[in-house]
């Protein structure tokens, strides 16, 4: 198989153009779906009992059928017929087909797992940092649980993320009223203060993302100190290094917000370089 095309629905795996939804699936007309991004170094999938850990969580939550057993087995055949270098991987869970508002029966749903090849940030990249510009919309989610969750329902992140692309930045990022950073539309952040590494409180409109706390478990082992709490705007800027994770990029300094210029520290490279032997390990 070839991983540029590799496409797996409900275990089995089928050619890309053969990939469908109904027109009256709740994925097309409500974005109700759950899902979560895999990175794979060549066949090796990272993290993958974190990911599968939040995505069941959410689907009972949610009442969105998940079959684990039948999950893992295609995520393992997947990642043995992956050849790329790094691969970025999708599993999408999704109730099947509406007649109204009502739920379906559980035995409609379905998972879709997709790989397709990826990069990440280079060295020479990491070292520049990248620039960030304030999203143009909020963070708005009216049940607290539901940030916790990774949904299709994801208009303000799309919307934010390409405002920021269109602006040239590689982010955007959500801030509250009080002007307290929140989270990236793709990322969380972090923030080096005073020799402690600060990041926004998971919970209401913050996600507590799996590489998030991959950060915060690397920071106790090498010694850091992590506050979690608000992160004013004006912090984040005097700051003595910022940066983005995720679960593709992993580490990613911030060297711009909004056009003023961030210091550019080192503490990140030693979370990293411990970071790294922790995923691959």
């Amino acid at each position: 198989m070839n991983d540029a095309t590799l496409v797996c629905l409900n275990g089995t795996f089928i050619a890309r153009e053969e990939a469908g939804v109904s027109t009256n699936d709740g994925a097309f007309l409500f974005g109700d779906t759950l899902f979560e991004t895999f990175k794979a170094v060549g066949q090796k999938v990272l993290l993958q009992w974190q990911h599968l850990n939040r995505l069941e969580r959410a689907a009972t939550r949610l009442a969105i059928p998940f079959e684990r057993n039948r999950i893992e087995t295609a995520l393992a055949q997947m990642a043995a017929g992956l050849t790329a270098p790094l691969s970025r991987l999708r599993l999408t869970l999704s109730r099947g087909p509406f007649n109204d508002l009502t739920w379906p029966a559980e035995r409609h749903g379905y998972f879709l797992l997709t790989a397709t090849p990826c990069s990440e940030p280079t060295d020479e990249e990491r070292l520049a940092g990248v620039s960030c510009v304030s999203a143009p919309n909020q963070r708005v989610n009216p049940l607290s649980h539901l940030p916790q969750m990774k949904r299709g329902n994801y208009a303000d992140c799309l919307y934010a993320y390409n405002f920021a692309q269109q602006a040239g930045a590689r982010e955007a990022l959500f801030f509250d009223s009080e002007r307290q950073v929140l989270e990236g539309s793709t990322s969380n952040i972090f923030a080096m203060v005073n020799d402690r590494l600060v990041t926004p409180e998971a919970g209401h409109l913050v996600l507590n993302g799996i590489m998030r706390q991959q950060v915060i478990d690397t920071a106790a082992e090498l010694g850091i100190l992590v506050n979690e709490r608000p992160l004013p705007c004006a912090e984040l800027l005097t700051a003595d290094e910022v940066f983005l994770t995720n679960s593709l990029i992993d580490i990613l300094p911030v060297s711009l917000i909004d056009g003023s210029q961030l210091k550019l520290g080192t503490s990140w490279q030693r979370l990293l370089q411990t970071l790294r032997l922790r995923l691959t390990t």
